[in-house]
């Protein structure tokens, strides 16, 4: 399960897909907040998702989720999945990626690598205590919620 890499550049510079949901209905949103380490003996991801995100549906209601990482070749696809909802229509098929359907969650076969997470917490963000100089990323709308996964897969 070895997943060698900057870590911090895959999530704020090659940014990530966090995708939830089952083969017949999920999401996928384009992320660049998240984070690797060991949380209560377990190899985690955290990701974070703001609840006006058609993605927010799909992490409330699902036991797994999956973050994955893509070549620069997929820049262009991570762009629109991250500027695109899925209410509106089939954003996956715009993009041109193919759904991999996994036991439990859902992934693209053009990842270079995806974490398959079982989710073990969730909670949201308190408005309160953000950083004053973070402010700027809420305007009207509701903080995020922080999710935490324990990595149970890596496939590549």
């Amino acid at each position: 399960m070895e997943f060698k890499t900057d870590i911090f550049r895959l999530f704020d510079r090659e940014w990530a897909l966090l995708t939830a949901g089952t083969r017949e209905k999920y999401n996928t949103m384009t992320i660049s907040w998240g984070g690797a380490g060991t949380l209560w003996g377990k190899p985690v991801v955290t990701v974070y998702v703001k609840p006006v995100r058609y993605t927010h549906g799909f992490m409330e209601t699902s036991d797994f989720f999956t973050v994955s990482f893509y070549p620069e070749a997929c820049r262009q696809a991570l762009m629109l999945l991250g500027s695109t909802s899925g209410r509106d229509g089939d954003k996956v098929a715009k993009a041109g990626l193919t759904p991999k359907f996994l036991e439990n969650a859902v992934t693209f076969a053009e990842a270079r690598a995806t974490l398959l997470c079982r989710k073990l917490y969730r909670q949201d963000l308190d408005i309160n205590a953000i950083p004053s100089e973070a402010m700027g990323n809420y305007k009207t709308e509701a903080p995020h919620t922080m999710y935490i996964g324990e990595v149970v897969d890596i496939i590549r």
